[in-house]
């Protein structure tokens, strides 16, 4: 009687630890983990790779190092007024207006701007 013995691994093998991802590749993981709502390590064990890894092709794409596809949800557009700044009068009804204001640049957005407005224009600011 002959005995057969199957051994099934889960551990990695010496080659897949030092994978060679293509740009292209790189660049859609990426672009998968900076969509809201998305972590870097749920993007990372999809993927098989530790989330330091992802992180550095993070770090390259801000450097402009790795080239991010075109996104594939909509655009939001939002409306720029340039203005000089002068004083303004003292106002006899109070406006509520949301500001941004990223170094020397204030953006004030429409009476009544909507939370998801106000998000979306905030993550196009952390992506420049």
């Amino acid at each position: 009687m002959e005995t057969t013995l199957e051994v099934l691994t889960t551990g990695r093998g010496r080659r897949q630890a030092h994978r060679d991802w293509p740009d292209e590749v790189k660049a859609r993981i990426v672009s998968e983990s900076l969509r809201p709502g998305v972590t870097v390590n749920e993007v990372a064990e999809r993927h098989g790779l530790k989330a330091n890894h992802l992180s550095s092709w993070r770090t390259l794409a801000r450097q402009g190092k790795l080239t991010l596809p075109a996104p594939q949800d909509t655009v939001e557009f939002a409306a720029m007024v340039v203005e000089t700044l002068t004083p303004e009068p003292p106002a006899a009804k109070a406006v509520s207006r949301a500001e941004i204001v990223v170094g020397p640049v204030t953006i004030r957005l429409e009476e009544g701007a909507s939370a998801a407005r106000i998000a979306a224009i905030a993550r196009a600011l952390a992506t420049t």
